[in-house]
């Protein structure tokens, strides 16, 4: 007889938590709030025209037509297209390896389902637009790291869990 000392309800979670289906739902969380605050930054802010947060933090809208930190920006256009594409095989290889996953791989399904929602995010704006929509900017005196956005955010956190996991996890351990 199995032993349910810990309750059902730590299992149900467990087995939910496990499930390689919460990095889907983590992406389309992360799709639908990136592509939610991008459309209010474009109706409330002005285009490159800061709004002060605090002395390090400002919103200010600006259109990116390249990749990350503008590379390719000025190429001539060809490059939305490319990206585009780069941004679909990416996006493809991670959802099928999210189905891969087993369902103690927790992390590595929270971290593909973020890097796969921004990347997402991110490709809306560039086929649908040209560009994608960044408005966070941090800045310390005159030096401004380059604008981003949300999807930005959770292809960055999904990356560094992504990096953590590949060194903690057992299963990338060489025996």
């Amino acid at each position: 007889m199995p032993d349910n000392t810990a309750g059902p309800s730590v299992s149900i979670r467990s087995r939910a938590l496990g499930n390689p289906g919460v990095g889907f739902i983590l992406a389309l969380t992360v799709i639908a709030l990136d592509q939610y605050t991008k459309i209010w930054a474009s109706n409330e802010l002005f285009y490159r025209v800061p709004v002060e947060i605090t002395s390090w933090f400002d919103l200010m809208l600006v259109h990116n037509t390249g990749a990350a930190f503008s590379f390719l920006a000025s190429a001539g256009g060809w490059q939305r297209w490319f990206l585009a594409a780069v941004a679909m095989l990416v996006s493809v290889f991670v959802a099928g390896w999210l189905t891969r996953l087993e369902s103690h791989q927790r992390v590595l399904g929270v971290s593909l389902g973020l890097i796969l929602g921004g990347g997402l995010g991110n490709l809306i704006d560039r086929v649908t637009l040209g560009y994608v929509v960044d408005f966070i900017s941090w800045h310390y005196e005159n030096w401004y790291w380059p604008a981003f956005n949300v999807a930005d955010s959770a292809i960055f956190c999904g990356a560094i869990l992504l990096l953590w996991d590949s060194f903690t996890s057992e299963s990338g351990k060489s025996v």
